[in-house]
C-alpha cells in the first residue's frame, strides 16, 4: 500500500478487520497497532499480522525503515490480550506455550533480528508485551505521555515475549528485577536512563521525531545498516571473540558490493581536491 498520508480509522469494525494498519511513504513503513478500544492489546491475529508485514517488508526494496506505533491517544500497547491467551492457559501447558509464548517470542525475535531498522514510537502506555516490543526493536522514541510496566507478576506469571531476557541485557540485572518483581510502572525518564528508549519528545512531536530518525538512518547504505544490526544482535549473545568474528564476517560480505566501492571512491576523490 503506497500513500502520501496515512489513513487511520478507529472504528470497531476496522479493528476487527485490520488489527495492524500499514502506511508506506518516502521509504518509511508505518505500522499502527489498531485495537485502541482494547488499548492495542496484542491478540494472536495482531501478532500474526505483524509478522506478515515484516515478511513483506523484507523483500520490498522500497521500504528502508519501519516505524511501529499505537492507535489512539492512550496506548502503544497494553500487552497480550488476556481474555484470549487465558483460553490457551485453560487448555493446558502445551497449548499455552505453542499458541501464546511461541507466537509472542517469534514476533519479538523477528523484530530484534530484522535486517531493516525498526523504530518504536511509544505514544502511551507500554505494558507487558508492549514493553517487550519496545525492548526488542532497534530504536525507541517515547512521548512524554508514555508509561511503562512489566506487570505480568500481577497475573502470577513471568513475561513471555522475551522480557526476562532483554530487559536485564538493557538495564542490568538488578534494575530489571526491580520492575519484573514489583510490576510497578516506570516513567519515560527512567526508561531512558536504563537504556530502554533513545529519546523523550513532546507528544505532538512523536511521529515527526521518529520519521526524522528514520531519515537520518536512510542517508546511509541499507546493506551497511543490515550488517550492523546483524553483528550487534548476534554479538550480544556471544563471547567477545565470537562477536568480533561475526563483525569480520559482516564486513567481508560488503567488500564485493558496488555500494562500498562507490562510497570509498567518493571519499578518496573528495580528499584529493
Amino acid at each position: 500500500m503506497n500513500m502520501t498520508e496515512p489513513v487511520i480509522v478507529h472504528d470497531h469494525k476496522t479493528e476487527i478487520e485490520n488489527p495492524v494498519l500499514c502506511e508506506i511513504s518516502e521509504g518509511i513503513a508505518t505500522l499502527t497497532l489498531n485495537r485502541p478500544a482494547k488499548l492495542n492489546a496484542i491478540n494472536y491475529r495482531m501478532a500474526d499480522t505483524l509478522l506478515s508485514h515484516l515478511d513483506a517488508f523484507e523483500v520490498d526494496d522500497s521500504v528502508k525503515v519501519i516505524i511501529l506505533t499505537g492507535a489512539g491517544e492512550r496506548a502503544f500497547s497494553a500487552g497480550g490480550d488476556i481474555a484470549e491467551f487465558s483460553q490457551s492457559v485453560r487448555a493446558g501447558p502445551e497449548e499455552a506455550v505453542r499458541d501464546f509464548v511461541h507466537r509472542g517470542q517469534a514476533m519479538t525475535s523477528r523484530m530484534e533480528a530484522f535486517g531493516k531498522p525498526i523504530i518504536a514510537a511509544v505514544n502511551g502506555l507500554a505494558f507487558g508485551g508492549g514493553c517487550e516490543i519496545t525492548e526488542s526493536v532497534h530504536l525507541s522514541i517515547a512521548s512524554q505521555r508514555a508509561i511503562f510496566a512489566k506487570p505480568e507478576i500481577n497475573l502470577g506469571m513471568p513475561p513471555t515475549f522475551g522480557g526476562t531476557q532483554r530487559l536485564p541485557r538493557l538495564a542490568g540485572r538488578k534494575r530489571a528485577l526491580e520492575w519484573l518483581l514489583t510490576g510497578d510502572t516506570f516513567t519515560p525518564g527512567q526508561a531512558l536512563e536504563m537504556g530502554l528508549i533513545n529519546a523523550i519528545v513532546p507528544h505532538d512531536k512523536l511521529m515527526a521525531a521518529a520519521r526524522d530518525l528514520a531519515r537520518r538512518i536512510m542517508r546511509h547504505s541499507p546493506d551497511a545498516a543490515r550488517s550492523i544490526i546483524t553483528a550487534v544482535t548476534r554479538g550480544l549473545n556471544m563471547t567477545i571473540g565470537e562477536g568480533l568474528q561475526t563483525e569480520s564476517e559482516q564486513f567481508a560480505r560488503l567488500v564485493p558490493t558496488r555500494s562500498l566501492a562507490e562510497k570509498l571512491n567518493t571519499w578518496i576523490e573528495r580528499k584529493a581536491i
